[in-house]
């Protein structure tokens, strides 16, 4: 029987394809937004031209960091304006509310460290304590935060529907940015439906 010597570029190609994709797995993971729909009591039955966000109008906080909530406000106005939308905050055709849910929680993670197989501290003595299969419990922060966006006819005083974008923020540091891309996931999705609609 031969024993054919693996290829070093071939194995290094494969091993960097491998890295690659793991990488992007866990960036996919780290960055996933879900958004759920729901209080839809109208249909979306017009194109809508003016708009106006309560919070900026009644100083109604939506988060708690002040810097972050004028963050928001700036993000909404300038995401419906570059939709073509005017805000206008005596006859609006749209109301916008938000809110958030910033959830502190904790996140246990099991690691076996044993980079030896079983038998390796065990093949003289059977009974040898083996201190390297000892799992380690580590225990990581982190916020489930819910960016939550109600779209109001002020007409009829009634919701179009409410969207709930839900992420995680894994560091305080990173917490802006999360924030913005689900406050454009919640408005792209809002804007799409509106356009089909209006179809």
């Amino acid at each position: 029987m031969s024993f054919q010597i693996p290829n070093y570029s071939e194995l290094k190609r494969k091993t960097q394809r491998f890295a690659f994709l793991v990488g992007a797995l866990v960036l996919t993971s780290c960055s996933s937004i879900e958004v759920f729909k729901e209080n839809t009591e109208l249909p979306i039955a017009k194109p809508y031209q003016t708009f106006v966000i309560i919070n900026k109008e009644v100083g109604m906080r939506g988060f708690s960091s002040q810097f972050l909530d004028e963050l928001v406000q700036i993000q909404i106005q300038e995401t419906l304006e570059e939709a073509g939308l005017v805000y206008d905050a005596k006859q609006p055709d749209l109301v916008i509310r938000y809110n958030s849910n910033e959830d502190p929680r904790q996140r246990e993670t099991v690691n076996n460290p044993n980079p030896y197989p079983f038998w390796g501290y065990r093949i003289y003595d059977p009974w040898m304590y083996n201190p390297y299969n000892t799992p380690r419990v580590t225990t990581s922060n982190y916020e489930l935060l819910q960016v939550i966006v109600d779209f109001i006819d002020p007409v009829q005083d009634k919701f179009l529907m409410t969207l709930t974008g839900v992420t995680e923020v894994s560091s305080p540091k990173y917490k802006e940015k999360k924030v913005r891309k689900t406050l454009d996931t919640v408005f792209s999705t809002f804007l799409s439906q509106s356009t089909q609609t209006q179809k």
